[in-house]
């Protein structure tokens, strides 16, 4: 990922070096545009989480920059973030949800097979429609499948200096990526 310019924005102490962004160098200006804080868990396991915050005018390809980051994942893969329609509940409601792919399942045509195409570098997190406390899904590695549910906790919080996203705090240790690194 040479090809990304600036920093993902880092608050949670004494965390290594921020990884870079392509779209995500924005700091902190007029209040105009909100400030989304997301609480990121994994799904099987709901005490190892993340708190970010990102502006609205970020795509969610700058949110999966940050994910990437927050717990500490070193090698890149596909990924897809969903959105289930309201009340749909348990397990099920992930199969007609709306997907947002990555820029690179795009490349090999039509494999949503029919369905709409929604492009996660394209989508920013204020076009989402989110409400507080909707909860929506990011899978990284479809292989391994590393499956994270994303509850919105704010939607207008209050800015702080520094570039966004930014990583307010962690919670519980990055299991690592794959079972070998143990």
């Amino acid at each position: 990922m040479a090809k990304k310019s600036a920093e993902i924005g880092d608050s949670a102490k004494s965390k290594p070096k921020a990884r870079s962004l392509q779209r995500s160098d924005k700091a902190v200006g007029a209040k105009s545009v909100p400030i989304f804080v997301l609480k990121v868990s994994l799904a099987y396991n709901k005490d190892i989480w993340r708190r970010i915050a990102v502006r609205g005018d970020q795509t969610l390809e700058d949110l999966h920059e940050a994910i990437y980051k927050a717990f500490d994942r070193y090698d890149e893969h596909l990924y897809s973030f969903y959105l289930a329609p309201p009340g749909t509940t348990g397990e099920a409601r992930w199969r007609t949800a709306i997907e947002y792919a990555c820029d690179q399942m795009f490349e090999h045509g039509d494999r949503f097979d029919g369905k709409p195409e929604y492009n996660a570098a394209e989508t920013t997190i204020q076009s989402m429609g989110l409400k507080r406390q909707r909860v929506f899904r990011y899978v990284f590695d479809y292989g391994d499948e590393w499956r994270h549910d994303i509850a919105v906790e704010q939607l207008d919080g209050e800015p702080e200096k520094g570039k966004y996203p930014m990583i307010l705090e962690k919670h519980g240790k990055s299991p690592p990526q794959y079972d070998y690194d143990e």
